[in-house]
């Protein structure tokens, strides 16, 4: 069976720093592209960053460039997401989710391309 499982989340002050991970079971993560998502109250949910299969080439969300680096392990099938610099509006729900073949450079941050997802860690970023 197939599961995505975030953790890491929490409260942060503005330029601090989290960690999240997400463990993944019933698949092995250098063969799928995962990507990571957020979703604020109210607002959509945007993709924030992906590393793909294989390959391992990573993709991220202009807003975040410069302040999160996606990572995998593939002896611990977890891919991470380290976030520098914190601000307020990074404050959201943030998921891990497994892409559909066929998932590339100009379309990653659709959730559409995404069929496995976990169940989500909260980050707020406040003083």
């Amino acid at each position: 069976q197939v599961q995505l499982v975030e953790s890491g989340g929490g409260l942060v002050q503005p330029g601090g720093s989290l960690r999240l991970s997400c463990a993944v079971s019933g698949f092995t993560v250098d063969y799928r592209t995962i990507g990571w998502f957020r979703q604020a109250p109210g607002k959509e949910r945007e993709g924030v960053s992906c590393i793909s299969g294989e390959i391992g080439s990573i993709f991220a969300a202009d807003s975040v460039k410069g302040r999160f680096t996606i990572s995998r392990d593939s002896a611990k099938n977890t891919v991470y997401l380290q976030m520098n610099s914190l601000k307020p509006e990074d404050t959201a729900v943030y998921y891990c989710a497994s892409a559909l073949l066929g998932t590339r450079r100009t379309n990653w941050g659709n959730p559409s391309r995404y069929n496995y997802w976990g169940q989500g860690t909260q980050v707020t970023v406040s003083s």
